[in-house]
């Protein structure tokens, strides 16, 4: 975003601003969506074997090339995958794909009421090319399953256009030295796409609208939780801008930050057009100018140039201060050429807005503009490297100042984790897709398919029947730990201990370094079956659920029992009240009740957690008053 307009809230329907989402949530099956392997993730280093390939675009059934995947196969890459003992030859593109899983179809229908999205009668499979080495096979399978449904905002009606179901992508494991490693863990896992009509007109529209569809597809609890799991991508367009594909948008959190920064990025685009066309501006043909750096003290120059390596430069006329100039916070025009110079493996570019620097001298800026023969209006861009490299990058960088010239180009952008964006590749078109003739249709219908209960009327359902209070109604419905809670109120555990134990207290314990994640649901239900039983009290939990944790090999009564939670009787509970007391006589006789809190504290921990707060606080209590 440029300086002037770094800090400015646009009134956006005057902007002309236009946006869609498109959400993309991976789905809790037991099996992948065209194989029986199961959908759990690995760690690289659980690999059994590894395999490489190597990718290229294929024709369309019109004999066309989709111009995204042909710039994405430019780049010669070898692609190396990690395979696990849970994977198959399926996600190794070595074997035709299965029928499409059955609790991925009841899950996609499930979704499709939730959003009143009418679905198709029948879904037919299609190939969608994808040549990063995300995909084995060098095409992803998805279906169309549902269309026309619509969800509310504040701002008005969102309507939802399509839902697709498809397989996830490869994890990206690394970068080599001969291209990218992935891991086919991830690869097939059940994956829900769903696309908004461009209704939204507001940075914070679209934050709201992607916050309804995230919680609609939780109430389902049949979606998988946790980092990379839900991705966001954003379709933004003003007037006399162009559409740009916002992709990989990770938080709820970024998504107006995104939107507000692409806005900006294209009105400062327009201004950049606008003063091109005043200057008459133009690009020329790129040059070598590796002479000019004849010894040049520059390490970052004279490093690309030693061996066979090359300057290549090009004369940008009429853009003379533009190239440096702010188009989002801390990325300018610059940024943006050498966004499209490193698609073809260089470092970087330099231009004459920012020199002299990096060791290269005022001399030197002197004589790369002569060599190229500019004008005082005029800006160069430069990059140096092997050849091969050089030329493709500076040809690349030439055709992004003519894009400059011509105002916003149409592009596919990934997200940054501050909310701005970087170029990734063209958008891709109608050639990308085709029929996948290995995967029978399948006939899709509402029948028998219940709608799940929301997760905010699930909130106020434990309010009103449960007596939760507000906050905690909420943490315990949106948390991961639902189904335990309702599980254990089923047992007739009290509401409130339930949400705060399998919440609360697990997050503290977590905070604390416990591994709480060893305590899975039954080993929950049990302990809250031994504070049932009078076995343990509600106090002794918190340090019962650490001992389980920590020794995952010991059952909850074992722990119980070897850490000594188990329940105090009545006379040993009396008698550490009275002990405690008889130690403090002294600030009992001077205080009376004032000194109530601070022995309660010191009972409790004489007790260790073996009896009830409110048994021990009526005994205190009485054991005070006789003695004032």
């Amino acid at each position: 975003m440029s300086a002037e307009h770094a800090d400015h809230e646009y009134d956006y329907e005057e902007l002309g601003l236009v946006a869609g989402l498109e959400i993309h949530q991976q789905l809790d099956t037991a099996s992948k969506l065209f194989c029986g392997c199961p959908t759990d993730r690995r760690e690289p280093e659980e690999s059994t074997h590894r395999f490489q390939r190597y990718l290229h675009p294929t024709k369309s059934e019109l004999g066309e090339i989709d111009v995204a995947a042909l710039e994405e196969a430019s780049v010669e890459r070898e692609f190396e995958y990690l395979a696990f003992d849970s994977t198959c030859l399926v996600e190794a593109d070595e074997e035709p794909p299965h029928r499409i899983d059955d609790e991925a179809i009841e899950t996609v229908l499930e979704i499709a009421g939730l959003l009143d999205m009418t679905p198709v009668d029948e879904a037919h499979v299609m190939r969608k090319i994808v040549v990063d080495g995300s995909n084995t096979s060098g095409f992803q399978r998805s279906a169309r399953v549902a269309g026309d449904g619509e969800i509310s905002t504040s701002e008005g009606t969102v309507g939802i256009e399509d839902m697709e179901l498809e397989e996830e992508s490869a994890g990206r494991v690394a970068e080599t030295d001969a291209g990218v490693r992935y891991a086919l863990d991830r690869l097939g896992i059940p994956l829900v796409e769903i696309g908004t009509k461009p209704d939204i007109g507001s940075p914070a529209q679209a934050k709201e609208a992607a916050e309804r569809i995230g919680m609609l597809l939780r109430s389902t609890g049949k979606v998988k939780r946790g980092l990379g799991t839900i991705r966001q991508d954003v379709n933004v367009s003003i007037a006399e801008g162009a559409r740009v594909e916002l992709k990989g948008v990770q938080s709820l959190d970024d998504i107006d930050d995104i939107v507000r920064n692409e806005a900006g990025r294209q009105v400062a685009l327009l201004d950049i057009r606008e003063e091109l066309e005043d200057r008459d501006a133009n690009v020329s043909q790129p040059a070598d100018v590796s002479s000019v750096f004849d010894g040049t003290d520059s390490g970052l120059i004279g490093g690309a140039l030693s061996g066979d390596g090359v300057a290549m430069a090009v004369r940008l006329e009429g853009f003379d201060g533009l190239v440096g100039r702010e188009l989002q916070p801390d990325r300018r025009l610059g940024t943006e050429f050498a966004d499209h110079a490193k698609r073809h493996g260089v470092g970087g570019i330099f231009h004459t807005d920012e020199l002299p620097a990096y060791g290269v001298t005022a001399d030197e800026v002197t004589a790369l503009r002569e060599a190229v023969e500019t004008d005082e209006e005029d800006a160069v861009a430069m990059v140096a490297a092997e050849p091969d490299s050089a030329q493709a990058a500076i040809e690349a960088v030439a055709d992004r100042a003519q894009a400059a010239i011509d105002g916003v180009p149409e592009e596919t952008r990934g997200a940054n984790d501050d909310g701005t964006t970087r170029y990734l590749r063209p958008l891709p078109g109608a050639a990308r897709m085709y029929p996948e003739t290995d995967v029978p249709p399948v006939e899709l219908d509402f029948e028998g398919i219940e709608t799940p209960e929301l997760l905010t009327e699930r909130v106020e359902r434990y309010r009103s029947e449960l007596g939760l209070d507000a906050g905690l109604a909420e943490q315990v419905a949106y948390g991961r730990r639902m189904s335990l809670f309702e599980a254990a109120v089923e047992r007739g555990v009290d509401p409130t201990l339930a949400a705060g134990t399998v919440e609360s207290t697990a997050t503290e314990l977590r905070r604390d370094g416990v591994p709480i994640e060893n305590v899975d649901d039954e080993r929950f239900l049990a302990v809250f079956e031994l504070y049932q039983d009078g076995e343990v009290t509600s106090e002794g939990i918190p340090d019962l659920l650490a001992a389980i944790a920590e020794n995952p090999e010991l059952s909850p009564a074992e722990a119980a029992e070897r850490e000594g939670l188990g329940s105090a009787g009545d006379d040993e509970v009396r008698e550490a009240v009275v002990e405690v007391v008889e130690r403090n006589e002294e600030q009992v006789e001077q205080q009376g009740m004032g000194a109530f809190s601070g022995l309660m504290g010191e009972c409790m921990g004489a007790l260790g957690g073996r009896a009830e707060g409110d048994e021990v606080s009526e005994l205190l209590r009485e054991e005070i008053q006789k003695r004032t």
